[in-house]
């Protein structure tokens, strides 16, 4: 038994003799005496349900999981159509740099709506996608992203390789993103 951050107690592993199923579905086998005996199921869940255990997570974090865990951890917000096609590039970027021992890329995703860009960083921050990357004409000319955090903090400009470089240490160290 384990309490989450809120003091809900949830079981997390489990392991359970299962009489029931004996008489349900027949089990039986035949042993050494030649006679039938019943047969007894044991369910084994390390991490008790898979459900149970996402719940748990989901109630931990508040829905704000640490980058590392996030199904969305960048979204690029291009501040108008004119860098559509350099917001486009880096989320090409982001999803092929190998972030963790030299595998898989960015879960990042890109809003290219209408909508004006405070909306859009709104829409992030309600998700709760970790990082904001604000591209404009300044940042496409300098190879930049700008990011913000989903608290709202600003961290200003930064090459995208060095981006890159903060969220593969975060993953591989499985540290929080300073908020």
């Amino acid at each position: 038994m384990i309490r989450s951050a809120i003091g809900t107690e949830y079981t997390i592993s489990t392991n359970q003799l299962d009489f029931l199923a004996t008489e349900t579905f027949g089990l039986k086998y035949i042993g050494e005496d030649g006679a039938e005996h019943p047969l007894y199921v044991i369910h084994r869940a390390p991490l008790g349900t898979h459900e149970r255990f996402t719940a748990f997570l989901i109630e931990h974090y508040a829905g704000a999981f640490p980058v590392w865990l996030a199904p969305v951890q960048a979204r690029v917000i291009p501040i108008s159509e004119k860098v559509n096609d350099y917001a486009r590039k880096v989320v090409d970027t982001l999803f092929a740099a190998p972030v963790v021992n030299g595998t898989g890329g960015l879960r990042v995703d890109i809003d290219t709506s209408a909508e004006r860009m405070q909306k859009k960083i709104r829409d992030a921050q309600l998700r709760k996608i970790p990082y904001m990357l604000v591209v404009g004409e300044r940042e496409a000319a300098e190879g930049k992203v700008a990011v913000r955090l989903r608290s709202g903090k600003d961290l200003g400009a930064m090459p995208l390789d060095a981006f890159i470089a903060r969220t593969k240490h975060e993953a591989e160290t499985r540290k929080d993103i300073g908020e």
